[in-house]
């Protein structure tokens, strides 16, 4: 069955090995590396329709250096991604993801925080022509547009973080609510007309700050937005590093217990985790996912989660 990932961090994987900062060469091949869980070959492993591609700059990065590091990413995504690897094509507006051909995996490119940007929007508007077609606010901290989910003050967005949600909704790209605070939650509630959480689970089964309350997946179905799950064992079963595939189902039970087998999607972020469930290593693996969905839905409603809700959602 066909897949659709929302969020995965291979771009920075590759920077770190460009960079020499891993130690195993191999990491920089995309197509096969061993060290990457969604190199191409394990992505047509596991039959993926389309792949979504995060731009991260790390909180450590010194400010002045932050653009630079999200250009070398970008560059990354051209060059090593879709520069050797003809079967990926690069989505640029959503309907080319109903346009792949049969062996064609769509490659979309996301920034997750926008420390790189600093207060420049006309930042924001070169990304945007660069291919980004999703923006999370924040990452984990502060930023000069939000605080992110474990900042202690738990503020929500700012006069620029506002100015970022009204101009993705100009360019039809999603505000990921992913990493953002609660009241950082309801403020893109206000405004985006695409919110979509690229990577989350349930709160009321895991009650961890990067996870959505029970009010919050309810205002993302009430306003057409995808919830995609995460497959990080801390965010299955609260502070533990492992956990099942029944476990993670049990988030998408309760998901669609509040009405959201439409919103429900796969959010898997390989290459930014360092636990995994049990099975669901890498992107090669997704169809273990499947098989067992499919225990406990109907064949229509596994097809939604794993591809069909979000071309049915997506803007445009």
């Amino acid at each position: 069955m066909k897949i659709i990932d929302t969020h995965c961090d291979a771009l920075l994987k590759l920077q770190l090995a460009k960079r020499g900062v891993l130690t195993n060469d191999d990491s920089l091949n995309f197509t096969d590396s061993k060290d990457l869980n969604t190199s191409l070959n394990k992505l047509k492993t596991g039959q993926t329709m389309a792949q979504f591609f995060a731009i991260f700059v790390h909180p450590d990065v010194p400010a002045v250096e932050k653009w630079q590091h999200a250009l070398e990413q970008i560059d990354l995504f051209y060059t090593e991604v879709l520069g050797k690897n003809s079967e990926l094509k690069h989505i640029t507006a959503w309907k080319d993801l109903e346009n792949l051909k049969d062996g064609e995996i769509g490659a979309v490119l996301t920034l997750e925080g926008a420390d790189a940007i600093g207060n420049d929007l006309a930042k924001l508007r070169h990304l945007y022509r660069l291919g980004v077609l999703s923006v999370g606010l924040t990452w984990n901290v502060a930023n000069l547009c939000a605080d992110g989910a474990q900042e202690p003050r738990g503020g929500g967005l700012t006069l620029l973080g506002k100015e970022l949600v009204k101009l993705n909704n100009e360019n039809l790209v999603y505000t990921d609510v992913s990493h953002l605070t609660v009241n950082g939650f309801w403020d893109v509630m206000e405004l985006a007309k695409f919110p979509i959480a690229s990577h989350s689970n349930a709160r009321a089964l895991c009650d961890h700050k990067r996870n959505l309350n029970d009010e919050q997946i309810k205002a993302m179905i009430k306003k057409n937005g995808n919830i995609h799950v995460v497959f990080n064992p801390p965010f299955i079963n609260y502070e533990k590093r492992e956990a099942t595939i029944p476990d993670m189902i049990k988030h998408i039970d309760h998901m669609c217990s509040l009405g959201g087998v439409k919103n429900i999607g796969f959010g898997s972020d390989f290459d930014g985790i360092t636990c995994f469930v049990t099975g669901l290593e890498d992107a090669s693996q997704y169809q273990n996912l499947i098989n067992e969905l499919l225990k406990h839905y109907s064949e229509d409603e596994v097809k939604g989660f794993a591809y069909r809700n979000f071309l049915e959602n997506m803007p445009g």
